[in-house]
Formats: C-alpha cells, structure tokens, sequence
C-alpha cells in the first residue's frame, strides 16, 4: 500500500521557501527581483507547467507602472486535476518609475522578465499558495488515489530540466530531487529536496516501478500499489 506524502504531514520545523516545499537551496519565492548593472529590472516568476513554446501575453498598464501576463499551463496528463491558468503581475510602488520597454522568455515552467524594486526573505512554517494562477491549483503539491490504488502524485520544481531530476526509494520513503541552474539574469541557483510518498509495504519497492512524467519543471508519478 503507498500512500501520499503531504509536504504539511512531514514537517515541525520551517520550510525552508514557503513556496515550494521542496525547495532546499537557491532563492526563495513565486518571483525574484534584481536591479541589474544598466538599472534595469530582472524578474523571474514560476509558472509551473507552462510549455517553453507558449503564447505568453505580457502588456503593461494603462499607467507604464507595472505589467502583467496571462498564460495556460495546459493539462499534460488525464490525471492531473485541470490545466493551470496564470496572471501574474507586477507594479512598481515608486509613484515616479516607469516601465519603458521589456523583454520576456519562459523555459522550464520559470517566465523571466526584464524591466527596469526587492526580495523578501521567505522562510516560514505555513506555505504559500501560487499568487500567479487564477485557476487550478496554486500549491507545490498535489496528489490523488487512481481507480487501480496507484498513487499519482504532481510536484512543482519550476526551472529544472527534465534531466535534473531524480527519484529514489529508500526506507519506505519516495524522493524527489532536482538541481535548477541559473539563467539569464538569476542570481543563483536553486535546489529542491523532498519526500513526496510514504510506502507500506513488506516487498522491497523497486525505483522502476515508479512511473515518471517530467515536463516544464513539474514532475509527476504514479506509484504503483503492491
């Protein structure tokens, strides 16, 4: 029997990113701010599935101050719960600063904008949901029981490419990893660490049992039941 593995069950202490759980090195946050040297502004915001190819609509405000996407993560697997649809946005407090132009890429489920303000320190105890999606489901983690007892298993590890990840089994436990590197303008990167699955059972659980789906920095499983 295998059962999920609720970041929330696994914890007493803080989360090292209250936005993603498994998240273990490397800046925190849903969005990363740096001034770089010329005085623009860097941004990297995750969004989570969303295919490197997308039409992401980013426009600025009536106002210049600030700007905003509209992008769909679309549903890549018959059991992930729904697609994902994102609106971040981003406003300057500065009453005098303006965006004057941008530039935008996505690779990896991460949006990396460049504009022309700070990061908060974010450790914490209680996890933070997506501010970007305004549908589906903002959180890291998401698991559900299939018809055949199997347990599928979605977690967001936005900017690691499918070949940084790796999934082990050890002491009844699932693990997931993955290395983000740095890109463009980011100001490191980042590492997540983390169990996702408790296995109860006697047999010894092979790792290739497990089937995996990586894609656009989500990683999916589904954990066979024995």
């Amino acid at each position: 029997m295998v059962v999920s593995l609720p970041p929330q069950s696994q914890t007493s202490s803080l989360f090292y990113g209250v936005n993603n759980p498994y998240l273990k090195n490397g800046p925190k946050g849903f969005k990363e701010y740096k001034i770089l040297k010329n005085g623009d502004t860097y941004l990297r915001i995750d969004l989570p599935g969303v295919p490197m190819k997308a039409a992401v609509e980013v426009s600025l405000w009536a106002d210049d101050k600030g700007v905003e996407a509209l992008v769909d993560a679309p549903k890549q697997h018959k059991h992930d719960s729904s697609q994902r649809t994102y609106c971040p946005i981003i406003g300057f407090m500065c009453g005098r600063c303006k965006v004057l132009r941008f530039t935008s890429q996505v690779c990896d489920g991460v949006l990396r904008l460049v504009l022309t303000p700070t990061d908060p320190s974010l450790t914490g105890p209680v996890l933070e949901p997506n501010p970007s999606v305004n549908e589906g489901s903002p959180m890291a983690y998401e698991s559900k029981r299939l018809p055949n007892g199997s347990l599928y298993v979605r977690v967001d590890m936005p900017g690691v490419p499918k070949d940084r990840f790796t999934v082990s089994v050890a002491d009844g436990r699932v693990t997931v990893t993955g290395e983000a590197p740095a890109v463009s303008h980011d100001s490191d990167g980042r590492f997540y660490s983390g169990d996702v699955a408790l296995l109860d059972t006697l047999v010894t659980f092979r790792r290739r049992w497990i089937k995996t789906i990586v894609k656009d920095g989500v990683i999916r499983l589904i954990i066979p039941n024995l």
